[in-house]
């Protein structure tokens, strides 16, 4: 299932990848932002073992990106519904259709996001919050945050070894043991 230690690391990255990391988890919330809810409409559109849904839902309940809600009594039944947690993902899927659009679909793309009242195609593209400019690889690095880390810190300073970090967009007490 999940690789133990993961949720506990200071990396976001590795954070997040223990809540959504494993495959089955992303295709669950790819479908419930289709509007998938029930155990049998998430069993039917992805062909999974009854085993491995449940294990999925629980832990994405667990994780807060899904809500279990009960919907009817008898027999008892429930409909999973995203959180606010699991809504704050849609950027991370709409990033992954257009990403395996480009890349790895040779014969061209069997579904594309679309603009619900258009029907226009629809591209993501990732902006800053701020400056509303485009966020690109070759001008973003990376710097501690308010929580210090030495794990953090060593990357980081490692990084910066290998030329992939500006050191003058490192903390200070980065470039202090830099120096």
């Amino acid at each position: 299932m999940q690789k133990t230690g993961l949720q506990d690391m200071p990396c976001p990255v590795a954070r997040a990848l223990a809540r959504v990391g494993e495959w089955w988890s992303m295709l669950i919330i790819r479908d419930a932002f289709q509007g998938i809810t029930r155990f049998d409409e998430f069993q039917q559109s992805l062909q999974l073992s009854p085993t491995i849904l449940t294990r999925r839902l629980k832990y994405l309940v667990e994780s807060g990106i899904l809500e279990k809600r009960l919907y009817q009594t008898r027999p008892t039944r429930y409909e999973y519904l995203l959180t606010e947690r699991g809504n704050d993902f849609f950027p991370v899927i709409a990033s992954l259709f257009h990403w395996g659009n480009q890349h790895f679909a040779p014969d061209g793309p069997a579904v594309i996001l679309t603009d619900k009242r258009t029907g226009t195609p629809v591209e993501p593209l990732l902006l800053d919050k701020v400056t509303h400019q485009p966020i690109r690889a070759q001008d973003i690095t990376l710097a501690a945050g308010s929580v210090r880390s030495d794990i953090i810190n060593k990357r980081l300073a490692l990084m910066h070894d290998k030329g992939s970090v500006d050191a003058r967009h490192l903390p200070h007490s980065i470039k202090s043991q830099k120096e």
